[in-house]
C-alpha cells in the first residue's frame, strides 16, 4: 500500500506540471506562487564567448535586456552555470564570476546548486556554439540530447519537473529531437525551443491572417545552411501554422542546388513570383538594379517542402543574400504579401530580448509562450533536407513528420530597437 501511495503521488506531481509545485518524499505537495519571488534558473551552455547565443541570452539575466546594465531587468534570477566547453568561454565565465554566479563542473550540480535534489525553477539549455563533430549528414552534433538527459535524471530523482527552454532546433537528427519531445510530454514538462526570427521586426508589419487559406510560402536565408537555414524554416513555419486547419505535418522534402534551383523556378516547382517578392524586401543590394537573380545569387540551395494538406513552401538559401525575408500567397484571392524579417546585427541584438521575454513567460506560468511542436517539425525538416542533399538532392518522403498542432501564438511588432553598438572587426 505504501508503494501504491508513493506511485500515485509521483504521478500527480508529474501531471500538475510542477512549476512552483514541490514534492517531499512523494507525498506532501504545496504551491509556491511565482509572483511572490523571482524564479531561479540554471543555465547549461555549450560555449559562452562574446556574442555567442549563451552571451546574448544568459547575459541578459545579468547585464539587463540591453547588455549594458542600463536596460530593463529580467524577471529571472540566474542561480548557476554549467559550461560544456569552458576553454572557449572565458568571457562568459568572467561575466558569471563578476556577478557571483556559481559555476559548476557538472550539469547535475548546476541543477541542484551542489545539493542532492533539483533546486531551481527553470532551465536554459543553450546548445548552439562550440567545437563539436559533424554528423554523417554534415550537421553539428551539439550535445542537446545528453544535456537534456541530465536534466531529466535530476528531475526524476527529485520527483519534480520545471520548465526548460532549449535553444534553436531540438537536435541535429530526428530521432534525438523526437526523443526529447516525447520525454518532456511523458512527464508533463513545459518545453519551449526555437529561434528569434518569428519574434523579430517585420517590414512591412504583416502576417498571415489566422484561419486563411495559403497555397505557398517562400523564405530566404543566408549564413550557413544549417544554423541560418534553420532560421529560414522558422519563418516559413510561424506563417504556415496560422493557416486554416492548423498544422498537419510534412509529406516530403527535397533540395535543389546550383543551376537546378533556377530550373525549379522556371518549371513552377516553387513560384518565381514569390521568390522575387521575398527578395524585393532585402535591405542589402545584390547587384545592379534589374539584374536577374541567376546573375547575382551565389551557390544557391533551394529546399522544397510539401505539406500533407497540399501547402507548398520553398527556402532559398545563398551565402550572399544577407537578409531574412518571407512571402506568401493567399489561395482564395491570389494576393501575394511579403516582408523583411529584420534582426539587429549589432549589440545588443535586441531581437533576443523578445526571446528572453517568452522564456520568462513560460517559467513564470508553466505554459510555453509558443508551441514546441513548431520547433519539432522544423528540426525534422532541417534534418531531412541535409539527407536529401547528401543523397544527390533526391525527394525524401517523410511519413514520420506527421506533426499535428494548433498555435494560438500571435506575432506583434516589437518597439524600435536601441542604437546598435558596433561589433569589433566588422
Amino acid at each position: 500500500m505504501r508503494n501504491c501511495c508513493r506511485t500515485l503521488a509521483v504521478a500527480l506531481t508529474l501531471c500538475l506540471g510542477l512549476y512552483g509545485v514541490r514534492t517531499t518524499h512523494g507525498a506532501d505537495i504545496h504551491s509556491t506562487p511565482a509572483a511572490k519571488r523571482v524564479p531561479k534558473v540554471a543555465a547549461l551552455v555549450t560555449a559562452y564567448y562574446h556574442n555567442s547565443h549563451a552571451d546574448v541570452i544568459v547575459s541578459r539575466l545579468l547585464q539587463t535586456m540591453t547588455l549594458d546594465d542600463k536596460g530593463e531587468r529580467a524577471s529571472l534570477e540566474l542561480a548557476s552555470l554549467y559550461v560544456d566547453q569552458p576553454n572557449a568561454s572565458s568571457v562568459g565565465l568572467d561575466i558569471a564570476r563578476a556577478h557571483h554566479i556559481p559555476i559548476y563542473k557538472t550539469p547535475a550540480e548546476a541543477l541542484t546548486l551542489g545539493g542532492k535534489s533539483l533546486a531551481v525553477d527553470g532551465v536554459l539549455l543553450i546548445g548552439e556554439h562550440g567545437r563539436y563533430p559533424l554528423s554523417t549528414t554534415g550537421q553539428v552534433m551539439f550535445p542537446k540530447r545528453r544535456l537534456f538527459g541530465e536534466i531529466l535524471a535530476v528531475c526524476d530523482r527529485s520527483h519534480r519537473i520545471v520548465p526548460v527552454y532549449t535553444d534553436k532546433h531540438l537536435a541535429d537528427n530526428w530521432q534525438d529531437a523526437k526523443w526529447i519531445y516525447d520525454q518532456a510530454q511523458r512527464r508533463g514538462m513545459p518545453l519551449m525551443a526555437g529561434s528569434t526570427l518569428p519574434l523579430t521586426w517585420r517590414y512591412p508589419p504583416v502576417d498571415v491572417a489566422r484561419g486563411s487559406h495559403v497555397s505557398e510560402i517562400v523564405a530566404t536565408a543566408y549564413g550557413t545552411l544549417e544554423a541560418y537555414g534553420y532560421h529560414g524554416l522558422e519563418i516559413i513555419q510561424c506563417l504556415a501554422e496560422r493557416r486554416a486547419g492548423g498544422e498537419t505535418g510534412v509529406r516530403a522534402v527535397q533540395t535543389f542546388e546550383g543551376p537546378r534551383v533556377w530550373q525549379a523556378l522556371a518549371n513552377g516547382t516553387i513560384s518565381r513570383a514569390l521568390v522575387e517578392a521575398a527578395t524585393s524586401r532585402r535591405r542589402h543590394t545584390l547587384g545592379k538594379p534589374g539584374e536577374p537573380l541567376e546573375s547575382v545569387v551565389k551557390d544557391p540551395v533551394l529546399v522544397v517542402i510539401t505539406y500533407r494538406d497540399g501547402l507548398k513552401a520553398g527556402l532559398l538559401w545563398a551565402s550572399n543574400l544577407i537578409d531574412f525575408t518571407g512571402a506568401w500567397r493567399d489561395a482564395d484571392t491570389g494576393r501575394i504579401e511579403s516582408a523583411l524579417f529584420w534582426t539587429q546585427e549589432a549589440r545588443p541584438f535586441m531581437h533576443f530580448t523578445y526571446l528572453v521575454k517568452g522564456i520568462e513567460q513560460m517559467i513564470h506560468t508553466g505554459k510555453p509562450a509558443w508551441p514546441v511542436e513548431r520547433t519539432l517539425l522544423v528540426t525534422g525538416v532541417l534534418n531531412a533536407y541535409f539527407v536529401s542533399k547528401k543523397e544527390g538532392d533526391r525527394r525524401l518522403d517523410t511519413p514520420w513528420l506527421d506533426v499535428h498542432y494548433q498555435s494560438a501564438w500571435d506575432w506583434h511588432q516589437p518597439p524600435p530597437a536601441p542604437p546598435g553598438r558596433p561589433i569589433p572587426g566588422q
